[in-house]
């Protein structure tokens, strides 16, 4: 067992360590699919095929990359069944955190894609590129600035948590 405060074996850290993420990948999964099922409906609009070609050219890679970030984020469960029972939680723990931090990233530019188009097609404003700009610094502060911030600010010399303990292991957070 490894000092880390909680006085856990490595199965039940991995244990608890997939709980933590399933319940991740819930808040993330359920607001990509709601957009990405959104964003399936425009296609069959009358409005849809008023659009000129660069805006469809946006409508198409934002519909690929809310699809692979669904599949990212859904790539975890299918990891887990299929490797379910062959003793190798932690393993399957690193793996699913892998695809998880790729669908938050495919989630980032998905909403940015997305909220692009809607913009321009809405406003036809200049402003628009420094507008999704905007939003997404805050996306990346939110998402990934203020953690990195947290964690290199409050983490010590030893593993404080699950995170620590598989980055010190090439598993990745």
């Amino acid at each position: 067992m490894q000092d880390d405060g909680r006085n856990e074996s490595a199965e039940e850290r991995a244990d608890r360590q997939w709980q933590e993420l399933v319940q991740e990948i819930r808040v993330a999964q359920t607001g990509v699919q709601i957009l990405f099922g959104f964003l399936l409906t425009v296609v069959f609009t009358p409005h849809f095929q008023g659009l000129d070609p660069t805006d469809k050219t946006i409508y198409i890679v934002t519909v690929i990359l809310g699809s692979m970030a669904t599949g990212a984020l859904i790539g975890p469960v299918a990891f887990h069944r299929i490797v379910s029972g062959r003793r190798m939680k932690p393993q399957a723990v690193a793996w699913a955190s892998r695809l998880t931090f790729l669908g938050i990233v495919l989630l980032l530019a998905t909403l940015t894609s997305a909220l692009f188009l809607i913009l321009r097609v809405a406003t036809h404003d200049d402003h628009v590129p420094w507008i999704v700009a905007g939003v997404m610094a805050w996306y990346l502060l939110c998402w990934f600035a203020l953690p990195l911030w947290a964690r290199i600010r409050y983490t010590t010399d030893g593993p404080q948590d699950e995170h620590a303990t598989a980055d010190r292991s090439g598993a990745g957070a």
